[in-house]
């Protein structure tokens, strides 16, 4: 292959929108798996359908929808209702994310930026990224980010984030770091350097000199047979 994949995660409030749409803004490939997840479960699909026969009707918005703060407050109490609704549902995400992944491969992508926000969480997925990027804020700024933001007292928001994996623990499996506890500025200068890095990976170099290779040596091959058949 001539492209490689970059697993993006971080923890609620700690900035990961704002370090993805710098990538974007520099023309990166990236597939949020969060965009996916609503996708999947849209009305008629196969998802939507498991999860009404699961979880009944009053989980549903009045235009069929799954309504997720409903379904969120569900699962969120009850760890077998989660274990539940993501074996529905993490499936269907993973065929969507390896439709597009194929589709940036096409196109010619030296990388595809995975944004999975329960990447370290499941750990499964990492052994198929090349990299792994975790973007980190130390634990008083995420607090005060996600209070101001939801609105949410200290209690519930600690709740909130004590639901996840601590970003110190998510750290020691990251292979790069983007501390964004600072300004909006710090966060860009660091995302702009791990993007030149990951343009200039060698990884990427030895792909295309293993493809040349195989090609060449396909090429060969077809000549001597020609040469053969001529002859």
């Amino acid at each position: 292959s001539t492209m490689f994949l970059v697993g993006l995660s971080g923890g609620i409030a700690s900035g990961k929108s704002t370090v993805v749409a710098v990538l974007r803004e520099l023309g990166c490939a990236v597939i949020d798996a969060d965009v996916i997840a609503r996708q999947v479960v849209q009305p008629h699909s196969k998802a939507h359908q498991q999860i009404m026969q699961h979880f009944g009707t009053e989980i549903l918005l009045e235009n069929g929808e799954i309504n997720r703060e409903a379904l969120g407050n569900i699962i969120f109490s009850q760890p077998e209702k989660r274990r539940l609704l993501n074996s529905i549902t993490h499936p269907e995400i993973l065929k969507e994310m390896l439709k597009q992944v194929l589709k940036y491969f096409v196109l010619g992508y030296r990388y595809v930026i995975l944004d999975i926000p329960l990447l370290f969480e499941t750990r499964g997925l990492t052994r198929f990224m090349k990299y792994t990027v975790l973007v980190y804020c130390d634990p008083p700024t995420q607090l005060a980010r996600l209070m101001k933001r939801s609105g949410l007292g200290a209690a519930e928001a600690e709740a909130r984030i004590s639901s996840q994996l601590p970003l110190d623990e998510k750290r020691k499996w990251a292979t790069h770091v983007i501390d964004n506890s600072g300004d909006r500025e710090s966060t860009r200068r660091q995302v702009l350097r791990l993007h030149a890095r990951l343009e200039d990976s060698l990884d990427f170099l030895w792909a295309r000199l293993a493809v040349g290779m195989a090609v060449a040596g396909l090429g060969g091959l077809v000549f001597l047979l020609l040469r053969h058949f001529i002859s």
